[in-house]
Order: C-alpha cells, then sequence, then structure tokens
C-alpha cells in the first residue's frame, strides 16, 4: 500500500520497496517462535551496507523486491539480499 502511494505522488522513481518474509519488528519474540519470525535486524544491517556500497559507486538501488526466507545461515545473525 505504501509503495503505491509513492507512485501515486508521481515519485516512485526515488523509492525502493524491499519486503522482509516473515519479518517482524519485535525481535527478542525469535527465540520463542523461530519457525514463525524473522528478525529484522541483520536485514537492516545488510540494507544500510548495500545502500552504502551503491552510493559510493554511483549506482541505482535494485529493483523492489520480496526478500525470500532461506534455509541458508542463521536468520538472527545474517539477511542475505540476493544482489
Amino acid at each position: 500500500m505504501y509503495a503505491a502511494m509513492i507512485r501515486d505522488r508521481g515519485r516512485g522513481d526515488l523509492h525502493r520497496y524491499y519486503r522482509v518474509e516473515g519479518g517482524n519488528h519485535v525481535d527478542g519474540l525469535y527465540d520463542t517462535h523461530p519457525n514463525l519470525l524473522r528478525p529484522m535486524l541483520p536485514c537492516f544491517r545488510s540494507a544500510s551496507t548495500a545502500l552504502e556500497s551503491w552510493t559510493a559507486a554511483g549506482q541505482l538501488p535494485t529493483p523492489d523486491a520480496t526478500l525470500a526466507r532461506t534455509a541458508v545461515g542463521d536468520p538472527a545473525a545474517t539477511c542475505p539480499l540476493g544482489n
């Protein structure tokens, strides 16, 4: 819905929307429900690193995407962006 609002205002070219499958905003609940939830902090860190790289190289960010749940790695420590 947010992405549509941005497009409707004619600002879609300045916006990227990345959805984290299973992501939640209460990372502390991950220990209780590891099969249902995915911590967001590792994804925020990966996104910040990617943004720094794109900016330093003068590149545009990757298009909107959904970061699928992966069986590889520890979701409490890593978040591969797939780019």
